[in-house]
């Protein structure tokens, strides 16, 4: 339990926030700002190798999810309270520029949809910017719609091992996603302590090039176990939610969960968020 000192402190941390981010029409919920204080982790994951810096971007052209505001606080905060990095959240795509982009050591798409890049007068580059970023040794983390993001791009696609095909179990809708059989001890899910998962979220499903079998795939959901889907069409029941690979000489971590808000101030579901991003970022090594 963190100190109630600290929840005074959030609220001030998120008004600067709101501030800086000069988000239009987005607002936090009432109270986030605390929760999330409250359920940040209390230190890294794994000992900063050296000072990180993260991009944290969230463009959208298609649907936009009412959860980034949230996202953008919990992330820049958790970097911040546990010295891991420093986020830098922005929508420029300046940013994905050659020599530019080297700054950052890992890239976060947070609730990002459809061609992101769309509006630069140069999106090839930026694409071929980004791919040799990640090849070349960087990091890239995915959260939730990163899947629904570049579907004229197939390397993108093969990257992160799939796109989007509905969410046949809906915000509202009660989960249970289990941990990967025999992985229970593994860095990037440890802390759940071998104990499934269960809220309510919106779970995706996808097609290809889906194949969880090219990846270190960490947590699935059962759907036997959770609320009535509408409309799943996986006749083998493979509903992955999160999964780690390597890309060329580079890590990238995937997880589908982000929808709902309190997503943002679970305290399991952030030192997940950690663990994918210092992992991506090289901070330490699991076998994936």
């Amino acid at each position: 339990m963190k100190p109630t000192l600290i929840l005074p402190l959030a609220c001030c941390v998120a008004a600067a926030f709101l501030v800086a981010a000069k988000p239009k029409g987005e607002t936090l919920p009432p109270g986030a700002g605390e929760k999330i204080a409250e359920a940040l982790p209390e230190k890294a994951y794994a000992e900063p190798s050296k000072k990180r810096t993260v991009l944290v971007f969230s463009r959208t052209l298609g649907f936009r999810h009412a959860s980034i505001i949230t996202g953008k606080l919990a992330l820049s905060e958790m970097g911040r309270e546990t010295g891991a990095f420093e986020a830098v959240v922005s929508d420029d795509l300046s940013n994905f520029e050659p020599g530019k982009i080297e700054q950052f050591d890992a890239i976060v798409f947070l609730n990002t949809t459809q061609d992101v890049f769309k509006g630069s007068d140069k999106p090839e580059v930026l694409q071929q910017s980004l791919m040799g970023f990640i090849k070349g040794g960087k990091g890239f983390i995915g959260i939730h719609s990163a899947t629904d993001t570049f579907y004229n791009w197939p390397e993108y696609g093969e990257m992160m091992n799939g796109y989007f095909d509905g969410h046949p179990w809906g915000a509202g809708t009660r989960v249970h996603i289990d941990i990967e059989p025999g992985k229970a001890q593994h860095p990037l899910v440890a802390m759940f302590e071998g104990k499934p998962l269960e809220f309510k979220e919106e779970i995706y499903q996808f097609k290809d090039p889906y194949d969880s079998k090219k990846v270190e795939m960490l947590l699935r959901l059962d759907p036997a176990k959770s609320g009535k889907g509408k409309n799943p069409k996986r006749k083998d029941n493979d509903y992955g939610v999160a999964w780690a690979r390597h890309w060329g000489d580079g890590r990238v971590f995937y997880c589908s969960i982000g929808h709902n808000h309190e997503m943002f101030w679970n305290p399991k579901i952030l030192k997940h968020y950690l663990a994918g991003i210092q992992w991506a970022i090289g901070d330490y090594d699991v076998e994936v």
